[in-house]
């Protein structure tokens, strides 16, 4: 990330300020949660793209940090309502919001942060913007939707849960770079690169956060190891294995997937057959792939600061360790 901090690092700092200034509430406990979340650690990747998107279309107004404090808070409503779908008790390494102040608390701010979002667009003043995000937050939803209807499913396709990681975490990172496309001005050939570039890094993102499920300690990754499978989320490197194994290890896992709660031995089974069949390694060189893939659509750019951020950044997702 060094290229994009060492371009963006002061725009980035504003937006942490434009964070506090878009969270003043009468309800104190909305400050309280939503800077909670906020400040815990997150790498502002979303709000990045957006910032070295409008730079690389030439941007030089100052619009771009307040909207890229409205992709940050539409995804930080996004983790609180997670969270207490997932029934999860880490995020970033710390305790997650519903485990601090319960499920009801996380809904409401996470309602809070989305409709701030809304009003905070409306502001801005500019209806393509406007489109394109409120678009991603209506794709979002479905794709929470379509995620917990593939839960438990042993047979769910590669391809289908490409669409589900499109739905439910891609489509941020394009709207993120689209809308930086749109306060640039660039032509509708370059906003559709950008929308691309964001959809395949966003693609790559999500893979790589499957395996590191998998491979990572609970210290370094920021959350509980295991908890996908837990959830019954059938993720790459688990979809892969299941094509590869045999009848009676697919059984093995579908009665480790049925369960409401994992033993040690259980999660130790299905990861041994991840490692086995080699799901870790299929799935880090799908990530690979959709990073290739995300570099061709920025080739029809000059070369700039801002492309090489760009194409660094793709770089760091497939390299990252949480």
């Amino acid at each position: 990330m060094e290229a994009a901090l060492a371009l963006i690092g002061e725009d980035l700092r504003n937006v942490e300020l434009q964070f506090k200034k878009d969270l003043q509430s009468d309800v104190p406990l909305i400050r309280k949660v939503g800077e909670y979340v906020l400040s815990s650690g997150g790498k502002r990747i979303r709000p990045a793209l957006l910032l070295l998107a409008a730079r690389l279309c030439g941007y030089r107004g100052d619009r771009h940090v307040p909207l890229a404090s409205v992709i940050e808070f539409i995804h930080t409503a996004t983790l609180l309502h997670d969270d207490v779908v997932d029934n999860a008790n880490l995020r970033r390494g710390i305790a997650s919001a519903n485990t601090l102040w319960g499920n009801e608390a996380s809904v409401l701010v996470g309602d809070f942060l989305f409709s701030k979002s809304f009003s905070l667009m409306v502001a801005d003043g500019d209806l393509n913007i406007l489109r394109v995000l409120s678009n991603a937050t209506t794709v979002i939803a479905e794709g929470e939707v379509l995620q917990l209807i593939c839960t438990s499913d042993l047979d769910i396709t590669e391809e289908r849960y490409i669409e589900v990681v499109k739905c439910k975490t891609a489509i941020l990172l394009s709207a993120a770079c689209q809308a930086g496309a749109i306060l640039g001005a660039a032509t509708a050939e370059r906003e559709a690169a950008l929308s691309d570039y964001g959809m395949r890094l966003g693609i790559a993102f999500q893979l790589m956060d499957d395996t590191l499920d998998y491979v990572a300690d609970e210290e370094q990754f920021g959350k509980s190891i295991g908890h996908d499978l837990e959830e019954g989320k059938i993720t790459l490197p688990l979809i892969h294995t299941l094509r590869q194994c045999t009848a009676a290890e697919r059984d093995r896992i579908g009665d480790v997937v049925a369960k409401d709660v994992l033993e040690a031995e259980d999660f130790q089974a299905v990861f041994d057959l991840v490692h086995r069949y080699g799901g870790i390694e299929y799935t880090i060189a799908a990530a690979r792939d959709y990073i290739r893939s995300a570099k061709l659509p920025l080739e029809s750019f000059q070369d700039s600061p801002e492309k090489t951020a760009l194409m660094e950044l793709a770089d760091y997702v497939v390299t990252r360790e949480r």
